[in-house]
Parts: C-alpha cells; sequence; structure tokens
C-alpha cells in the first residue's frame, strides 16, 4: 500500500483518487479551497441556483465506468441524470432557426432539411460519417490510452478523411475545420453550426485541425445529459461521497506549497501550514505553472516531451434570475450565432484579444425545479468565449465586465424575447472567478486534445521527469473537459498499478 498525495480536488483529481483507493493505496486530496469539484461550482441566491462550469454533460459513460469500478452504486443511483431533447436549438445571423434532436442522426437530418432547405441535411449526414470515422481512429490514442512515447506521428498526421476540393486546377484537403464547413458543407449555417463546437472550446475554427469534427460528433452519438436536482454540480458531490465511500481523505484549507523530491523521487509534499507529509507518489492536479512553482522551477517534463500548453481562452457568463415560470416545451440550450462570425473570431483571436460586438452566446435554462425557489421563477445561464486575462485583455474591470454582460444580454433576447422584463437580478462571472476556482492563469479553460496541428493540440503525458510525481485533469493528456477529466483519473491509476506497461483502460 503506497502513500498517496492528490494536489487538488478537480474532477480529475478525484477520480484518480477513488480508483487509487480501490486498488488499496492510502490517498489524501489537499485542496487550498473549501470545497471539491475545482470548475463544477455552484452559486447560490435568493433560491436560486446556478452552475458555474459546464452546464452539459457529453459521454457519460465515462463516469458510468467510474463508479463501476469503485463500488456497488452505478451512477445512475447517484445522481439523476437525464438526457436533453432537443440537444440544442440554434438561431442563426439570418434569423434562421432549427432545434436538433438528441442523439438521432436521423432526426437531426430532417430538422436541418426542413429548416435550411433540402439537402441541408444529407451534406450534415455525410460529414458526420466523416467524423465518425476520425473518431474511430483517434478515440484510443486521444482518449482511453497514455501518451504514446512516439506522440509525433499523431501531431503529423491529420485523421480527418476530408473529401477532395478542386480550386484552381488545383485539388485540396480540409486541413482545418472551417475549411471542412466551407468546402464541405457549403451553406454558411451548417459552418456556423460546426465551428461553434469548437468556439464553445475556446477553439479558433480558422486554425483548429480538420480532426475537431470529433465534438459535434460525440454530441450527436453519444448524446447530450444533464444532472437533474441541482446541475452539474450534483455530478461532483457524487464523486466526492464515492471517494469518501473509499476512504479517500480531504483536507481542505490545506494549500500545497512544495513538491519534495529527494534522489530524482517524490517524496512528499510541503504544506502552507508548515512541515513536509511524506508520499510515496504524488498526483498532481493543478495547472502546469502551478505546479512548476511547486516544485522550484525545475523543469517537469523532459526535452522531447509535449510542452504544456498555456494561456488560451476563458468564458463570461451571466447569471439570470427571471420572474415567471419556465415555458413548456423550452430547449435547454440555444445557441445564438454571432451576426458577423468572421469579425468575432477576428477579435477573440486577433493579435490583441477582445470581444466583439453581439458574441456567439450560449442560453441555458434548465427544467430543474432544483434551481429555483418556485415553479413561478427560472434560472438562466447565458455564456460567451471570452479571451483570458493578462496581456492586452483589460476588459475584465468592473466597468468592462458590466458593459459586457449587458451585451450577452441583448444577444440572448433572440432566443428570450421577454428577457428584460421578467429579469429580477443577475451575477456576472469573469475569468478571474474562473481562475480562482480553478487556479489556471487568467481563467484560462484547457482544451481537449486533438490530432496533426504539429502536436500543438496535445497535452503532456500523465507521467513526468520525476518518478512518482503523476499529472491529471484537463492540463494533462487527454486534455480539458469533463469526459477528458474522468479518463485522465483512469489512465493515471493505470499507471500507478501497473506502472509504464499500462497500454489503457478499456
Amino acid at each position: 500500500m503506497a502513500r498517496i498525495a492528490v494536489i487538488g480536488a478537480g474532477m480529475g483529481a478525484m477520480a484518480a483518487a477513488a480508483r487509487l483507493a480501490v486498488a488499496g493505496h492510502r490517498v489524501v486530496v489537499y485542496e487550498r479551497g473549501r470545497t471539491y469539484g475545482g470548475a463544477l461550482g455552484r452559486f447560490e441566491r435568493d433560491g436560486f441556483g446556478f452552475d458555474t462550469g459546464p452546464g452539459l454533460l457529453p459521454l457519460p459513460a465515462v463516469w458510468r465506468d467510474l463508479f463501476v469500478k469503485t463500488g456497488k452504486e452505478p451512477l445512475e443511483a447517484c445522481v439523476e441524470l437525464v438526457q436533453v431533447d432537443p440537444s440544442s436549438r440554434h438561431v442563426f445571423a439570418d434569423g434562421t432557426e432549427v432545434s436538433l434532436p438528441n442523439a438521432s442522426r436521423a432526426g437531426v437530418v430532417a430538422a436541418l432539411d426542413a429548416a435550411l432547405g433540402a439537402g441541408a441535411g444529407r451534406l450534415w449526414g455525410d460529414f458526420l460519417v466523416r467524423a465518425r470515422e476520425t473518431w474511430d481512429r483517434t478515440r484510443r490514442p486521444l482518449l482511453e490510452e497514455p501518451l504514446w512515447p512516439n506522440w509525433r506521428v499523431l501531431a503529423e498526421r491529420e485523421p480527418y478523411p476530408a473529401v477532395p476540393h478542386k480550386r484552381l486546377l488545383r485539388t485540396r484537403r480540409a486541413g482545418t475545420l472551417a475549411e471542412v464547413g466551407a468546402w464541405e458543407l457549403r451553406d454558411a449555417r451548417l459552418a456556423a453550426l460546426l465551428e461553434s463546437h469548437a468556439l464553445a472550446h475556446g477553439l479558433d475554427p480558422r486554425t483548429a485541425p480538420a480532426n475537431t469534427a470529433v465534438l459535434p460528433y460525440m454530441e450527436y452519438a453519444f448524446g447530450v445529459w444533464y444532472v437533474r436536482g441541482g446541475g452539474l454540480r450534483e455530478l461532483a458531490r457524487a464523486v466526492y461521497e464515492r471517494c469518501l465511500a473509499r476512504r479517500v481523505e480531504f483536507r481542505f484549507g490545506a494549500e500545497v506549497t512544495g513538491v519534495v523530491a529527494k534522489d530524482g523521487r517524490v517524496a512528499g509534499v510541503e504544506l502552507a501550514e508548515g512541515g513536509v507529509t511524506e508520499a510515496d507518489l504524488v498526483v498532481s492536479g493543478v495547472a502546469p505553472e502551478v505546479l512548476e512553482g511547486l516544485c522550484g522551477g525545475v523543469p517537469v517534463r523532459g526535452e522531447g516531451e509535449v510542452p504544456a500548453q498555456r494561456g488560451g481562452a476563458s468564458r463570461l457568463s451571466v447569471l439570470l434570475a427571471l420572474r415567471g415560470g419556465r415555458p413548456a416545451g423550452t430547449a435547454h440550450r440555444t445557441v445564438v450565432h454571432a451576426a458577423d462570425r468572421a469579425a468575432e473570431l477576428d477579435c477573440l483571436f486577433g493579435a490583441a484579444p477582445g470581444m466583439a460586438a453581439r458574441p456567439t452566446v450560449t442560453v441555458l435554462r434548465p427544467d430543474d425545479p432544483a434551481l429555483v425557489p418556485d415553479a413561478d421563477h427560472e434560472a438562466v445561464t447565458l455564456s460567451a468565449v471570452v479571451p483570458a486575462l493578462g496581456g492586452e485583455s483589460d476588459w475584465a474591470t468592473t466597468e468592462v465586465s458590466a458593459h459586457w454582460a449587458e451585451q450577452l444580454i441583448d444577444v440572448a433576447e433572440r432566443a428570450i424575447p421577454d428577457l428584460r422584463d421578467r429579469l429580477l437580478w443577475h451575477e456576472v462571472r469573469t475569468p478571474a472567478e474562473v481562475a480562482a476556482d480553478t487556479g489556471a492563469a487568467g481563467g484560462a479553460i484547457p482544451v481537449p486534445a486533438f490530432a496533426g496541428a504539429d502536436g500543438r493540440l496535445l497535452h503532456p503525458a500523465n507521467g513526468t521527469r520525476t518518478q512518482g510525481l503523476f499529472t491529471v485533469g484537463g492540463w494533462s493528456h487527454p486534455g480539458g473537459g469533463l469526459p477528458h477529466a474522468g479518463m485522465s483519473g483512469a489512465l493515471v491509476a493505470g499507471l500507478v498499478v501497473e506502472g509504464p506497461e499500462f497500454r489503457g483502460s478499456q
């Protein structure tokens, strides 16, 4: 039995802790904050409740597997997991609207034909076939297996089977997601639908590799889910309670200030309260720059390894308390697309990142009595991708963030026409709050790992150059997102229990 110190109580860290405890190890989680869950936070006021992180869950099989492997009670016995139907409603720049059924390719094809015109559904359906092939090629190396030692193979190959495109006597294949939309979907609204999946993760579709096509595929193949009874924060609660049931010890308000190593191997952790706690293994669930500081500035990664990603996009959220109940038949999620998509991308990902006027806004309207004081009120969350704090991104001052909150509310009126008449109050959450919840510099949100693009969207391996030190969570393989966080926990546990020969959880 090894003594294992886990730094941070995020979702990936707790997933690793539960699995390691089941394997017979003594696991202690040190969390500098007062609660668990990392990005899966909750804001409450006047009887209203809001998720402050992700509001929907793709690929719940990852978390089902965790509960199967760590106890007798399945996930559904611990939370009320429900499919969201429709999976999303889209309001395009030209006023066209479409609601897309959940996990139904035929239903999506029919809905697109009806809303966008005959043939639109076929184009999208054919694209999903290619996206499925991409998923089949990348699922194991990018989600279910430890990062390959020869990771450059993943960096150099584009697994998306693009359709040849003839232009000016030349035949080309799409190398970016934007090219997939322009060349293969051939409809500005379908392209906006496709690109919105990348943008939601803080990716510029003009530079994101074509294999980011797996993002919409995952949604349409495996569905989109919600945890009724309090939102996705309830998933964090269930994982925390599973850890407790497996005798994982949590120490909140316990800030780790250093990782102690002797002769190239970890020996314990230093705490702000003083002293060193000995440990045979350390699992770090903090951002890379934080871990480097804990290691005294000594590089965590060796030469030739995938470097840690730095910076990135963040999220601005506006939490709305509304008078009047949620109308029957309301879509859980509505995406209101930017009036000028190119201008929005130029602002977000240009040399001096900022926000475009009337950006793409996601509107979440959960059907969940646990989030409202009574049936005569509604809790709504608006969100938009924004630059992380730092550099030229000074928009997050109080005055500027308030201005952009008003912009998001203006855009959301296209989805909720009577929004301002119903508004009781609103709260604004900027990247500063994201940084406080997660510890990531500037409130940056990590993206999932993708192939191609010279490896710039890969994340470092879960092992490090220091023996016994492992990394877990969104800033290491396989990257950001709730499914990926759960898989990072499974991969770290596999590497600890089985050693370097571990080749995957499936």
